[in-house]
């Protein structure tokens, strides 16, 4: 998942881009949340994948 379809690699399929539906989608599907959910998650902690998913599961990221 990656936040730029010209980019299919390395730092970029680790962000989370909530300006795109689709990565939303497929994040919140891949981290067993909300878009909702996900969304207010990035904004706490960054949209990198493995910060988001670390405060989802309740062990904070910062």
């Amino acid at each position: 998942m990656s936040d730029s379809k010209e980019k299919s690699g390395g730092q970029d399929r680790k962000r989370i881009n909530i300006n795109q539906d689709y990565e939303v989608r497929d994040w919140a599907k891949a981290l067993n949340t909300t878009p909702e959910k996900l969304k207010e998650a990035v904004k706490q902690v960054g949209d990198r994948a493995e910060a988001v998913e670390r405060h989802l599961k309740g062990r904070d990221a910062k």
